[in-house]
């Protein structure tokens, strides 16, 4: 399965990372795209969540990795709830050679 990366900046300017199973997340987050948090954390929530059911109609079983960064996602977004206007950039995606899905 094609699996990738996607790249967010936060409201402090945190640059980080995201794996997805699967190329959906393209679909739902725009690279060079700004989003207000509460739209980013439920475009993401959405994306992995179709990513990781891909994932088990392939294999038989969840991707737990997707889960994981969903789960980094809400984390992070937590830190910016009470922020008026908190936006994340989505800066770029990135196709990935390795990964894997547990």
């Amino acid at each position: 399965m094609p699996e990738m990366h996607f790249i967010a900046r936060w409201p402090d300017d945190a640059v980080q990372a995201y794996y997805s199973p699967s190329l959906v997340v393209r679909e739902y987050l725009e690279a060079g795209t700004t989003y207000a948090l509460p739209e980013f954390v439920a475009r993401s929530r959405t994306a992995l969540r179709i990513a990781s059911d891909r994932v088990r109609e392939k294999y038989g079983y969840a991707c737990s990795r997707a889960a994981l960064t969903l789960a980094h996602i809400e984390e992070k977004a937590r830190e910016f709830v009470d922020l008026p206007n908190a936006s994340v950039v989505v800066e770029a995606h990135r196709d990935s050679l390795h990964g894997g899905c547990e």
